[in-house]
């Protein structure tokens, strides 16, 4: 052969496709990190990534001015959105870093998994529902699969290990348990491949295989230099038929690929998938009649936002790491990243307020420097890193070290994605007005106060409350006294969760902004023919709180309409305090409730009218959830302080003070908010406790009169001691049956005072209960009383007696 020719062989060999494979773990930092020096070295001229092949248009939005990880790509059926999938990434995901590589290279990049518009149609959850690393784990002499990566990859992160991770791989996968879904069936079939079941259908494992359903059932070669697999292997591994097709359509990906004309063609997958796509891909034909038949759905893809809480596995999501935040922190701290990292956990400790101090960040690092040592580790480890907090940071304290994991070795860290990014008109619409109202959307819960006398602060509270009658909670009052109170605050608790977005795309069929779709929910649920005055009466109350001027008007009108036709005077009861709290509540926000007095009155009427026979014939149990709906009204209509209301009511319930045919708990109750407000004087509701408990009436009911005449107000036996009297007299009078059957509600009575007004009545009790204080002879001082007083003051003072 001339020289010529050797040439042209030379540069046809250097010419020929190659493919290389990269196995990575998801949200691996050291993955991350060895995959972007690899790709340095390959010098890919295409990329493949995993994840849904229909995001590629998405790929342009990674480069974007205002991408930051963690992100999601989210896809979700238009018609119900509800039905989605995310996948996320972090800065230190393989992925991401692929992604990135690509971008700021040139180099075309494409996903190369199942679409998401046939995950989306899939029936059950798919996926692999084992954990190969624990093998692995296992082999190494490790019982956890976490420490065991975090030890061989992470903490050493090395370009060539890719091939020696797909290697072990391909040495777990050979002899794994397969679940295969026979053509033309809709059932699962498990066969093991091995010898024990030769009838079991069979799906050979191989990239180069022809037919899925035949085949010698072996994936890759053993090697000599991967640890002794067999003894220690544990319940056999299982692959699904969900990630046979996953497999099938990469491979159909990289065929594309390569037939497009890539010739350094480089694919980035899960490592557990990565012996599947190695070496000849072989026929088409196999890879096809696999996928052949597969369902299909309509399909939206988009980047949301993402957590770094959400990225652990406590959080339920399927590929996730049990420490983000310890992996965001070895990515991007490449300096001195042990020291740096102590030094971070002293600044939680610091913020709770608990004494850290330099002394303790060096001891800790010479102990988790000297732990790794013993270890045989080149780097200390979370493992080595949490000890030595353990020990010296934290004294042992257990309550103290959940701190530093929650904050720092979970962490918390929400990503942002561009303002283009495909959404529907809704989401658009509320990060426009949280922009506007100088909102901040953070992962971490925070607290928040709003003054309603400002503008900016009143429309924060109503974008909250609109968000609330959509369903996204993203704020929650956290002080349930503010509305009752009337003042002009509100206490708000934020969080913001990445599933806000499922529930933004749930909430975009009610309308295209925040304010017309919370309008359009309201009246909806409001509209349905079995919505009661008490549901209709909260809802008015929102749609005022969150100012929902469209739905107002049709509000009041249903509500008018439904409290025309109920006749129940408890559901009317039940919605007086929640409108007479709307009315004070408008007025404070400047909102015009003239229409809504007008509802107010009109139930007020109702109730008026109807109270008499409403409490007529009532057995303990109805009284006494009678007597707490009269509570609550009284309070409202007191609050309102308008004088047409306040007399109608007053008006009523002296009618039921008046009766002698009625519960005891209902009259005593009227008495004394009769008393409270002026209606009657002291020595009237003595002469009424008196007649109450006079003979003719049974111990009952007489107990029931005290227990609605004293309910909760202690205070009122130790300043009046005319009334103190007259009950004590009754007991003092009550035979030994009697006062068996009254005990259980007066310890109910009694029992809800206060300790301290309990201790002043006993005291009033011991001192002859309405009696007048004991004079001395001269009758200006108690002689006795001030001796033990003195004496008192003396020991507390330390002066001697």
């Amino acid at each position: 052969m001339t020289s010529s020719q050797n040439g042209r062989a030379a540069a046809s060999a250097s010419d020929a496709p190659r493919t290389r494979v990269f196995g990575i773990r998801h949200h691996g930092p050291g993955s991350a990190r060895s995959l972007r020096s690899a790709l340095a070295e390959f010098r890919p001229d295409a990329i493949l990534i995993e994840g849904p092949a229909d995001a590629d248009p998405l790929v342009a939005y990674v480069a974007a001015e205002g991408m930051a990880p963690p992100v999601a790509l989210l896809a979700y059926v238009p018609d119900a959105p509800a039905k989605a999938a995310f996948w996320p990434y972090a800065v230190f995901s393989p992925e991401w870093q692929a992604l990135r590589y690509a971008v700021e290279n040139a180099v075309p990049v494409r996903f190369c998994d199942l679409p998401a518009t046939m995950v989306l149609a899939a029936e059950e959850e798919p996926g692999d529902r084992f954990d190969p690393l624990t093998e692995l784990a296992a082999a190494g002499g490790y019982d956890d699969a976490e420490r065991w990566w975090d030890a061989v990859v992470e903490s050493t992160p090395d370009a060539t290990a890719f091939d020696a991770i797909t290697e072990a791989m391909g040495a777990l996968r050979e002899s794994a348990t397969i679940s295969a879904e026979p053509i033309g069936t809709g059932h699962d079939t498990e066969g093991e491949v091995g010898e024990e079941d030769s009838t079991a259908p069979r799906i050979d494992l191989r990239p180069d295989a022809e037919d899925p359903t035949a085949g010698t059932n072996t994936v890759a070669e053993a090697t000599s230099d991967v640890p002794d697999l067999e003894p220690i292997r544990l319940e056999p591994l299982r692959i699904d038929a969900h990630t046979l097709r996953r497999e099938a359509y990469m491979r159909q990906t990289m065929r594309k690929a390569l037939k497009d004309g890539a010739v350094r063609l480089a694919v980035v997958c899960g490592a557990w998938h990565a012996p599947a796509l190695t070496g000849k891909l072989g026929p088409a034909a196999a890879d096809t009649r696999l996928l052949k038949g597969l369902p299909k759905t309509k399909a939206t893809l988009t980047w949301v936002p993402w957590t770094h809480s959400r990225l652990s596995t406590g959080s339920g999501y399927g590929a996730g790491i049990t420490s983000p935040g310890w992996y965001h922190h070895l990515f991007t701290e490449t300096e001195r990243p042990i020291a740096r990292w102590l030094t971070r956990v002293a600044g939680v400790l610091r913020a709770h307020d608990l004494p850290v101090s330099s002394a303790h960040i060096i001891e800790a690092v010479r102990l988790a420097d000297t732990l790794a040592a013993m270890r045989d580790r080149p780097l200390a480890g979370l493992s080595e890193v949490t000890e030595a907090t353990r020990a010296v940071m934290c004294a042992g304290d257990e309550t103290m070290l959940r701190l530093v994991v929650k904050e720092l070795v979970i962490g918390e860290a929400l990503g942002t994605v561009p303002e283009g990014t495909p959404t529907v008109p809704l989401d658009a619409d509320l990060r426009a007005r949280i922009r506007t109202l100088r909102m901040k959307q953070e992962a971490l819960s925070r607290v928040v106060d709003l003054d309603l006398r400002k503008e900016r602060e009143v429309e924060r509270s109503r974008l909250l409350h609109r968000l609330r009658v959509l369903d996204i909670p993203w704020g929650t009052l956290t002080t349930g006294e503010v509305r009752s109170t009337g003042t002009f605050r509100e206490t708000w608790t934020l969080e913001w969760r990445p599933e806000y977005a499922i529930s933004i795309i749930e909430a975009s069929r009610w309308g295209t902004t925040v304010r017309t779709a919370a309008e359009a929910k309201i009246l909806d649920t409001a509209s349905r023919e079995d919505s009661t005055v008490g549901e209709l009466s909260a809802a008015l109350e929102v749609a005022l709180l969150a100012d929902l001027g469209g739905a107002t008007d049709g509000l009041i009108t249903r509500l008018e309409s439904a409290a025309a036709l109920d006749h129940d005077i408890t559901h009317l009861l039940a919605a007086l305090p929640g409108l007479i709290r709307t009315l004070r509540y408008g007025d404070v926000r400047g909102t015009d409730t003239k229409a809504l007095a007008h509802v107010a009155d009109g139930l007020l009427v109702r109730v008026c009218a109807g109270l008499p026979a409403a409490v007529t014939g009532l057995d303990t149990d109805a009284a006494t959830e009678l007597r707490t709906l009269i509570d609550a009204a009284h309070t409202a209509v007191h609050t309102r302080d308008d004088g047409w209301a306040t007399g109608e009511w007053l008006g009523a319930l002296g009618k039921l003070a008046d009766r002698d045919d009625v519960h005891g708990a209902l009259v005593g109750r009227a008495v004394r908010l009769l008393c409270d407000a002026g209606r009657i004087d002291e020595t009237d509701s003595a002469r009424r406790l008196s007649a109450a408990l006079s003979v003719g009436n049974t111990a009952a009911a007489k107990a029931a009169w005290v227990d609605g005449f004293l309910g909760g107000r202690g205070l009122l036996l130790v300043h009046d001691r005319e009334l103190l009297r007259l009950i004590d007299d009754w007991l003092r009078a009550l035979r030994e049956d009697q006062f068996v059957e009254t005990l259980p509600l007066l310890r109910r009575t009694f029992g809800a005072f206060e300790s301290g007004e309990r201790r002043a009545i006993g005291r009033a009790v011991r001192e002859g209960g309405g009696a007048t204080p004991h004079a001395d002879a001269d009758g200006d001082y108690d002689l006795a009383r001030g001796a033990v007083a003195m004496r008192t003051a003396a020991e507390i003072f330390g002066i001697p007696a």
